[in-house]
């Protein structure tokens, strides 16, 4: 084994006290929680909640916060915040928007990568190199990559039919894909309604049904993060970085190189999402159609405790709120208020079991609050529609805070040679 590898194998944080859950374990949860929002669906009557047209628009709408997510997980990994995420996103759905326009969709994905890359490079520079405050760095290159955009656009798609300085004209879309027999069946089943059976119908068939080729690509990216992060000698002494650069350096490590390669993929992913914004979820690039996806990204990655698999169930909580509003609008939503009392419910008897009462008591409050507001309305008002994906991830946010461990070393200043 060589130096580099034992050095980042010392730096790795070791495992805490909490164990980890058994397989049989991760599904039973997963099973109840489908059991307890198909309940919720048959009370309330809000039967799109699970349908496959949800699934799938949930699915469109977490890859590219996922993306976002998994760029500023490896940024992170290697010591690096990277508030940037958002600036390198833009870039992507420009880059990609106008490769795509020019020469297919394929090619305006790599463009994309290579737009978010650019950016995260120019990161990299900026707080490896200069040591600048990476807060600062982050926040210049999203104000930079909406100035380079719009200027970037006068005189590409401004001058195109169809297009404007704030948006590009239409963009050739890529293929999606469908399985045959299985698809129609679980939409069948899903349109019966039946409890659990149907909901389990529903999100099977959101899967296999108009599913985009660059939606398998980003799902396959998350556990393909995890091997190479955790499961091979490079990601070792990436992560080594993260935690303990001075140690990591005075066992041979480059930390210099390692924290550019990592900000450069976390660019690269980030511009992954925005192409994806550009030339899947919508065929058509349009200024400011990133939304503060990079934001919140960051936020899922941070709710998955710098984990791929946490990182890509934050993603995809904000993606099915986000999908709740656009389908079913204030019946969905309004059926979701019903679900959080549920959950709260359960929440209580968890604290009282951990003796924190508390805790316990103002969960308690807030759920009778939200039974109440469901018993006694039809819908809830269009702003709170709205405001719905947003809330939902502050409230997790708030919820998941107590549980996280930040890489070590994570937006700490590190000058070359410290470790000699």
């Amino acid at each position: 084994m060589s130096t580099a590898v034992r050095a980042a194998r010392g730096a790795a944080p070791k495992s805490g006290g909490r164990r980890k859950l058994s397989l049989p374990v991760v599904l039973l949860i997963i099973a109840g929680a489908l059991a307890l929002v198909s309940l919720v669906r048959v009370i309330s009557g809000a039967d799109d909640v699970t349908s496959v047209g949800q699934v799938r628009g949930a699915l469109e709408l977490a890859v590219p916060i996922g993306l976002a997510g998994l760029g500023g997980l490896w940024a992170e990994r290697a010591g690096v915040v990277n508030i940037g995420l958002e600036g390198m996103m833009i870039l992507g759905t420009w880059f990609g928007a106008w490769a795509g326009f020019q020469w297919g969709p394929w090619v305006g994905v790599l463009f994309g990568i290579i737009g978010g890359a650019l950016g995260g490079l120019l990161h990299a520079v900026i707080t490896v190199t200069f040591g600048v405050n990476h807060i600062v760095s982050g926040v210049a290159i999203n104000i930079l990559a909406v100035g380079v955009t719009r200027y970037l656009s006068n005189f590409t798609f401004a001058e195109e039919p169809g297009g404007s300085s704030k948006q590009s004209p239409r963009l050739e879309e890529i293929d999606k894909i469908t399985i045959p027999g299985l698809s129609d069946w679980m939409q069948d089943l899903q349109a019966h309604h039946w409890f659990f059976v149907s909901d389990l119908a529903g999100i099977i068939g959101g899967l296999v049904t108009g599913l985009s080729l660059l939606t398998v690509v980003a799902l396959l990216l998350i556990p393909a993060t995890w091997w190479i992060l955790w499961r091979t000698p490079f990601g070792l002494r990436l992560r080594s970085c993260g935690e303990s650069p001075v140690a990591a350096e005075t066992l041979g490590v480059n930390v210099y190189k390692y924290k550019y390669i990592a900000v450069t993929i976390s660019g690269g992913l980030a511009g992954l999402g925005g192409a994806f914004l550009a030339i899947v979820a919508t065929s058509i690039y349009q200024e400011g159609q990133t939304g503060g996806r990079g934001y919140i990204g960051l936020a899922a990655m941070i709710f998955g405790n710098w984990m791929p698999g946490g990182m890509a169930l934050g993603a995809g909580l904000f993606g099915f709120t986000d999908s709740l509003k656009l389908r079913g609008g204030a019946e969905n939503v309004h059926a979701m208020l019903l679900l959080l009392a549920i959950l709260l419910v359960i929440v209580v008897f968890w604290q009282l079991y951990r003796k924190k009462y508390l805790s316990a008591v103002i969960s308690a409050v807030i759920s009778a609050g939200l039974f109440a507001w469901y018993g006694l309305t039809d819908e809830v008002p269009s702003q709170f529609v709205d405001a719905a994906p947003y809330v939902t991830t502050l409230l997790v946010l708030a919820l998941s805070a107590q549980r996280l461990r930040m890489p070590k070393a994570d937006g700490v200043p590190y000058r070359k040679g410290e470790g000699k």
